[in-house]
């Protein structure tokens, strides 16, 4: 099974993918294509999505069952021990020096910071 995820692509993009896979809701189509032409499609796809997102999900033969590709997403997937996971970039993160270690983290619950740090 594989399935292509489209978000503002052109609609000829679109044309061209119900050729190979079925559309069962905007901008989303699935299918059983080989392994060469899910190549084919998703190399097309991201030559012709301009200023639009794609995904590519398909079955594989690892522990997680599929594997997925992504073309101009700000989620990235990377590899950990084996397991495709997604990467979301924080915005809110500071990127300046962070707190010195045993600092209680600003959120934690008062009983928390009791446990861990003792009573301050």
């Amino acid at each position: 099974m594989t399935v292509i995820i489209l978000t503002n692509c052109p609609a000829g993009l679109r044309g061209f993918l119900t050729r190979w896979l079925l559309e069962i809701s905007p901008g989303v189509f699935i299918g059983t294509p080989t392994a060469r032409l899910r190549d084919i499609l998703w190399s097309e796809v991201r030559q012709y999505a301009n200023q639009g997102r794609a995904l590519l999900a398909y079955q594989t033969d690892t522990e997680q069952g599929y594997t997925f590709r992504t073309h101009d997403h700000a989620w990235h997937p990377i590899d950990h021990e084996g397991l495709t996971l997604i990467h979301r970039p924080n915005p809110n993160r500071p990127r300046g020096p962070q707190q010195p270690p045993g600092t209680p983290r600003t959120g934690w619950s008062k009983a928390a910071k009791r446990r861990k740090f003792g009573n301050r």
